[in-house]
């Protein structure tokens, strides 16, 4: 709409011989119970023009009106000015722009941007918070990609540490050689096992000792259970053969397990980062920021930095016996990113209990004159609960990834066999239906909410073909798949319409907003509102489709018009979703 802004900056400045700026046009959607398409708030010129903004709204409509052709009327409701264009201009904008195969395909924008999400720990499967963090990322980086950046999808694998080596003490103790071969589990669920074996076993040595007369948290200290795992730490990290040779064997058994949970999930990565090697990379980082005045040594000789004139704290980024902090090697790994790719933007897919560490993250890196330092974002994510309450993966209770798609997919087959919407499918064609619809009810549900909200995730409701949900977009697509079809359906040269009906403008108004969509999508880095705006194109779309006879429309003319109308929909439909990662199936 930039050919409004510009006629709007030439009427204030021929109705009030004042120069604006383009920016200083706010251009809104005209909202439904109002007459146009573009509305333009007229309060800030007020000043200029020194009349009431309802007066001086209906001066720049009439100065518009005359003087630029697109535009076929107006009218002010108090400070807005509410314009409607043309049907010719819609109907251009449809042949022109929308049909054609580089709709909404940015070119290049020459910046690259990292996005870094899942970020598993090796000593358990993934749950329904991994299930958010992965599709957001994955999601981020489509749109990311379509905005026109070059994307790198990585994955920093927390592969190491005190928990991992719970999981391998636990089997050495109760696992008896136990393998996935010969369990029948896959790979991370036996690991995930262990892991909450030894949590029992660490409770009741706990309890054991408390009985005998100890305090909490001496008894938590003294746990032989405990005592064990951080001596088995300390073997892996001297290098030890027999520790290091369980770890990748019972590594290699988690890496297996999640490639299967990738796969079904949709989500996949361009590089991998793992902790093990990255663990010890910050400490030269702690060095030059000594040398720089950054950091500062307290008497023990720990190394912190003081943030508090930034209005945080003090914080401690290596400890007096000269081993790292979380903060230590995450300095290391955001410059040995740096170091890989030389991207311009780094997004960190993390949820909002981390907000602090990345905050002091950041500062440090800003203070240390970090390149790249400048383009690092938090992309901060609620948590998700489900009706039954908050999960806790020790206790055995987390609601497994695995298990939840399952459900889904279960979820999936029952809601559209009870709707007869499988008819006439073969059984493999049934099985690819029902993940697609199950995915599809998950990953939209999850995607349709700001990413900053926590949210109640609830696997009945995302799965209602007339709801907020993935399945009613699904639904459309297919029913605009099986329209096409019946019509015999291909594309063709522009049909001869002189006038649009409201819902065949209404939709073209909409489809025409996609790639200002797409953008704003990228600039907040929310998923929601791609999936906002194709739910609100489905449901345009079916008001369209009932009202407006297609196949049997009163002419030829409108017949195939609105088939263009049809295949352009549902060319947007698709292209929307795929930016959530969500498939959409050609029948229903």
């Amino acid at each position: 709409m930039d050919f409004i802004i510009e006629a709007a900056v030439k009427a204030i400045k021929q109705l009030y011989q004042t120069d604006v700026a383009p920016a200083a046009i706010s251009l809104q959607e005209t909202r439904k119970e109002f007459e146009g398409q573009i509305t333009i708030v007229t309060f800030p010129f007020t000043k200029f023009s020194r009349k009431g903004p309802e007066q001086t709204g209906a001066e720049i409509g009439e100065y518009l009106k005359n003087e630029v052709k697109e535009i076929a009327s107006f009218n002010v409701i108090k400070g807005f000015l509410n314009i409607s264009v043309t049907d010719e201009y819609w109907i251009g904008q449809l042949y022109n722009r929308i049909l054609p195969d580089d709709f909404a395909v940015a070119k290049p924008n020459g910046q690259k941007v990292m996005v870094e999400y899942s970020s598993p720990n090796t000593n358990k499967p993934l749950h329904l918070g991994h299930i958010r963090n992965n599709l957001l990322g994955y999601s981020v980086a489509q749109i990311l990609g379509a905005a026109g950046y070059e994307v790198v999808k990585a994955n920093l694998v927390n592969d190491r540490g005190i928990h991992i080596c719970k999981s391998m003490l636990a089997w050495q103790m109760f696992g008896n050689g136990e393998t996935p071969e010969s369990s029948g589990m896959k790979g991370d669920h036996l690991v995930g096992k262990y892991y909450v074996l030894f949590d029992k076993a660490y409770k009741t040595q706990i309890e054991e000792l408390k009985a005998e007369g100890q305090s909490e948290d001496e008894a938590k200290k003294n746990a032989p259970v405990i005592k064990e795992a951080q001596q088995m730490l300390q073997k892996w990290e001297a290098g030890d053969s027999e520790v290091i040779n369980l770890w990748k064997t019972m590594n290699g058994w988690v890496y297996a397990g999640f490639a299967e949970t990738y796969k079904q999930l949709g989500v996949d990565f361009d590089k991998y980062y793992y902790e093990s090697n990255t663990y010890l990379l910050g400490k030269d980082i702690i060095e030059e920021g000594l040398e720089k005045g950054v950091f500062f040594k307290k008497t023990d000789g720990s190394v912190w930095i003081d943030l508090t004139s930034d209005g945080l704290d003090e914080k401690l980024v290596l400890r007096s016996d000269g081993t790292s902090v979380y903060i230590t090697q995450d300095l290391g790994t955001a410059q040995l990113k740096y170091n890989d790719f030389h991207m311009d933007k780094s997004i960190y897919v993390v949820g909002n209990e981390q907000d602090y560490h990345f905050k002091v993250l950041f500062l440090i890196l800003r203070k240390l004159g970090k390149a790249g330092a400048d383009g690092l974002f938090h992309l901060s994510y609620g948590m998700v609960d489900l009706p039954s309450g908050k999960m806790k993966s020790r206790e055995g209770t987390v609601v497994d990834a695995d298990d939840l798609m399952a459900e889904m997919e279960a979820t999936a087959k029952e809601q559209t066999e009870a709707m007869g919407k499988v008819d006439g499918f073969s059984e493999a064609d049934k099985l690819q239906l029902y993940h697609t619809i199950g995915m599809g009810a998950l990953k939209y549900f999850l995607l349709k909410v700001d990413p900053k909200k926590r949210l109640l995730f609830d696997p009945n409701e995302s799965v209602d073909f007339q709801g907020h949900t993935g399945p009613f977009i699904q639904y459309t697509h297919a029913r605009i798949k099986s329209v096409l079809s019946r019509a015999n359906y291909e594309v063709n040269t522009k049909i001869e319409v002189t006038e649009l009906a409201g819902v065949e403008r209404d939709l073209i108004v909409l489809l025409n907003q996609f790639p200002d969509v797409i953008n704003t999508a990228a600039n907040d880095y929310s998923p929601a509102v791609i999936a906002n705006y194709v739910y609100e194109l489905a449901k345009v779309y079916n008001k369209f489709y009932h009202e407006k006879s297609i196949i049997q429309a009163e002419d030829e003319i409108s017949k195939q018009f609105r088939l263009q109308l049809s295949a352009s929909s549902a060319k947007v439909i698709s292209k929307a979703m795929n930016l959530l990662g969500i498939d959409v199936p050609e029948r229903m």
